[in-house]
C-alpha cells in the first residue's frame, strides 16, 4: 500500500483519481480549496485537507511521508485563462512550482502532473505526438506546458521523479456543468435537461479526443506503477480517435444552434497513444458512444 496525495482531489478528475487509488487498496491524502472542486466529491476515505496550494508553508508539512504526488489542481478551461491570465497562471504554474518543491523536500518517490493536449497548439499535426514543437495558442495552453518544462527541471536539477500525462478532452461522472467555461458534452447534457438547444460553437466541424475519466484516472495509477517513467517524461493520454462537435451533439440527440467561434482554440486534436502503451501499458477502453450512453442513463436517473 502507498501513500498517495492527490492535488484537486475534490475536483472532477482528481476525484476519480482519489476513487480509483482508494479501491486498490492505497492510503490517499487530499488537498483541494474548493473553489472549482466540491465537498460532495470527496471520498469518505480520504484524508482531507482544506488548503491553498499558492500557501507553501500550509501545504509543505502534508508532503511528509507521501510516496507519491498526483498534481491534478488547476484553474482549467481556454476562455477563462484568456479573461483571467494572472489569476491562472499563479494556480497553474506557481502552485506547481509549490508542489514540486514540497514533493522534493519531502523526498516522494514520483509527481504525476496533469497535462494538457493543448500544449503542442499551432504546431500540432494528427495524430499529436509527444516529441512536436510546442506552439502555445492561448494562456491556459501555455501553463501547461510550463509546468511540463518545471517537472524536467525538477527531475534533472532536484532529483524529483517527474511524468506529465497530457490529457485530451476528459468526460465522465462529476464533469462540470455549469458556468461559462464548461466543457462541451456538460454544456450538452446541461442544454438537454432544461430543454434548452445544444449551442454548437462555430460550424461544429472542430474535432477532439474525447478520453473517458475513468480510463484517465486509470492512466494515472499505471504511471504510479510503472518503473518505465519519472525521468520527466511527457505522455499522452488519449483515446486515440476525435469526434466532432456536430457528432456529439447526434449521440446526446435534440436541438442544436450554431453561435460564434471562440478564438485561441486548435481546430483538431488526435493522440498518438503509443508511448502510453508502451511505458504504462494503457490505452482507453471506454468508447465514447458507451461514455456518453451512460452518462444519459445516469440522467434519465
Amino acid at each position: 500500500m502507498a501513500r498517495c496525495l492527490v492535488t484537486g482531489g475534490a475536483g472532477f478528475i482528481g476525484s476519480n483519481l482519489v476513487d480509483a487509488l482508494i479501491a486498490k487498496g492505497h492510503e490517499v491524502l487530499v488537498i483541494d480549496n474548493l473553489s472549482t472542486g466540491r465537498r460532495e466529491n470527496l471520498n469518505s476515505k480520504a484524508i482531507f485537507f482544506e488548503e491553498d496550494l499558492l500557501n507553501f508553508e500550509k501545504i509543505k508539512p502534508i508532503f511528509e511521508g507521501v510516496d507519491f504526488v498526483f498534481h491534478e489542481a488547476a484553474l482549467p478551461r481556454i476562455p477563462l485563462s484568456i479573461e483571467k491570465p494572472i489569476e491562472t497562471n499563479d494556480i497553474n504554474i506557481k502552485a506547481t512550482v509549490h508542489v514540486l518543491l514540497a514533493a522534493r523536500d519531502a523526498k516522494v518517490k514520483k509527481v504525476i502532473y496533469a497535462s494538457s493536449s493543448s500544449a503542442l497548439g499551432g504546431n500540432a499535426t494528427l495524430p499529436m505526438r509527444e516529441d512536436g514543437l510546442c506552439n502555445p495558442l492561448n494562456p491556459y495552453a501555455l501553463q501547461k506546458y510550463v509546468g511540463e518544462l518545471y517537472c524536467k527541471i525538477a527531475t534533472s536539477i532536484y532529483g524529483v521523479p517527474t511524468v506529465s500525462l497530457r490529457y485530451f478532452n476528459v468526460y465522465g461522472p462529476r464533469q462540470p456543468r455549469e458556468g461559462a467555461y464548461t466543457p462541451v458534452i456538460g454544456v450538452f447534457l446541461t442544454q438537454k435537461k432544461a430543454g434548452q438547444p445544444m449551442t454548437i460553437t462555430g460550424d461544429g466541424g472542430q474535432t477532439r479526443d474525447f478520453t473517458h475519466v475513468f480510463d484517465v484516472a486509470r492512466a494515472n495509477v499505471l504511471a504510479m506503477e510503472s518503473d518505465k517513467v519519472g525521468k520527466g517524461d511527457v505522455i499522452n493520454i488519449g483515446a486515440g480517435e476525435n469526434h466532432s462537435v456536430n457528432e456529439i451533439a447526434e449521440m446526446i440527440g435534440g436541438e442544436s444552434i450554431h453561435i460564434a467561434d471562440r478564438p485561441g482554440e486548435m481546430r483538431d486534436t488526435l493522440a498518438d497513444a503509443t508511448k502510453a502503451r508502451e511505458l504504462l501499458g494503457w490505452q482507453a477502453q471506454i468508447e465514447l458512444q458507451d461514455g456518453i450512453k451512460q452518462l444519459l442513463e445516469a440522467e434519465n436517473g
